[in-house]
């Protein structure tokens, strides 16, 4: 096992990353107020994972409320929050009852925003089984359920107390899922890590393949690399926004599309190719490093163009983006690989001309 923390002074918490962490509930326990426990999960990972977590709970004393919600990103809604909220009712549980999400990023969020929220907050701990969640959504505190207009639109900051990352759980991951994960490893290399961008190159086969140590190395590096990021700036008033590197046309075509038509992972992965050439556009970043980003994202199997929706569309759900100032859609621009910055100036032509070039015909 290797541990990351996040240093955010009394809220700091650890990251778990190994071998059979689903059974050790030696490593949530301690930072439990209370032994009772509601597992929020959906019904894919229910079948999968629950019982083993449950089962390791109660034997060491905890009682466990189940609560399982249908599978998919369209049920990241109010609906299923309220749900959620039914069951903790129902079973009487407090605010020293912690919410233990159990599955991907939709669950992370969902049940996140549902301790975020239930009787104005109560503890939280992330089990991510997801590659997406391992590298990303279960870090740093981030839950939200989507709305009509805009992904993730509705939710709160909500750091978790622990994060247990169990990589015997991607064994059972779907090839898809794998490779959406993958996404937000290839991001955290282009905006942060030139050393792990070039290791990428190197090691995909093996990380497709899902030999153990390749998958450890890059959930551990991505969690470092988050971890580091998150604890300059909480709630993203600034360098945190980097880590949105392909989310403003991803987001624009998870809402386009309808959520659930293209996974999160592939449209970040379409989404960075969209940025990548904007970045040349604007004379950031050189061709060579743009089709270096565009082979890495087709050897993972990812889209490097974004579906034919119409321009305008596209920049009016773009146009609803969290980071947005004063009506100015920001976007997320790579220098070089390993060095991302944020610009607030893009002209609309240079936009429109990315959306000409990189969408499908």
């Amino acid at each position: 096992m290797q541990t990351v923390r996040v240093a955010l002074g009394p809220r700091s918490y650890p990251i778990h990353i190994g071998s059979g962490l689903l059974r050790r509930a030696d490593l949530v326990v301690p930072a439990l107020p209370r032994r009772r426990a509601a597992i929020v999960t959906n019904t894919t990972v229910a079948r999968l994972h629950l019982e083993p977590l449950a089962a390791a709970l109660a034997a060491a004393g905890v009682a466990c409320v189940r609560i399982v919600v249908p599978d998919g990103e369209d049920h990241k809604d109010w609906a299923t929050l309220d749900t959620v909220f039914d069951a903790l009712l129902e079973h009487r549980c407090d605010r020293q009852t912690a919410i233990v999400a159990l599955g991907g990023g939709v669950v992370g969020d969902l049940a996140g925003f549902a301790a975020a929220t239930y009787q104005r907050g109560v503890p939280f701990v992330q089990v991510p089984t997801t590659l997406l969640a391992q590298v990303d959504s279960s870090v740093g505190g981030k839950t939200a359920i989507n709305h009509a207009r805009g992904k993730n639109m509705v939710g709160a900051f909500h750091q978790p107390l622990v994060v247990l990352a169990d990589t015997d759980t991607l064994a059972t991951l779907p090839d898809r899922e794998l490779r959406a994960g993958l996404a937000e490893v290839i991001k955290h290399g282009a905006i942060r890590d030139a050393g792990l961008f070039a290791w990428l190159e190197a090691n995909l086969e093996p990380l497709l393949g899902r030999d153990p140590e390749a998958l450890a190395h890059v959930v551990k590096r991505s969690v470092e690399i988050k971890a580091e990021v998150v604890a300059a700036d909480e709630r993203e008033a600034g360098e945190r926004a980097l880590l949105n590197f392909g989310h403003t046309f991803g987001h624009a075509i998870e809402a386009g599309l309808g959520y659930g038509s293209w996974l999160h992972g592939e449209a970040v992965g379409a989404g960075m190719a969209m940025a990548a050439d904007l970045s040349a556009r604007l004379g950031l970043l050189d061709g060579a490093s743009v089709d270096r980003l565009r082979r890495v994202l087709a050897r993972a199997g990812l889209p490097v163009a974004g579906p034919r929706l119409d321009a305008d569309r596209y920049v009016e759900l773009m146009a609803i983006d969290k980071k947005a100032r004063g009506g100015r859609t920001p976007f997320i621009l790579l220098e070089r690989l390993g060095a991302a910055v944020i610009r607030s100036d893009v002209a609309p032509e240079a936009v429109r001309a990315t959306l000409d070039a990189c969408t499908e015909s």
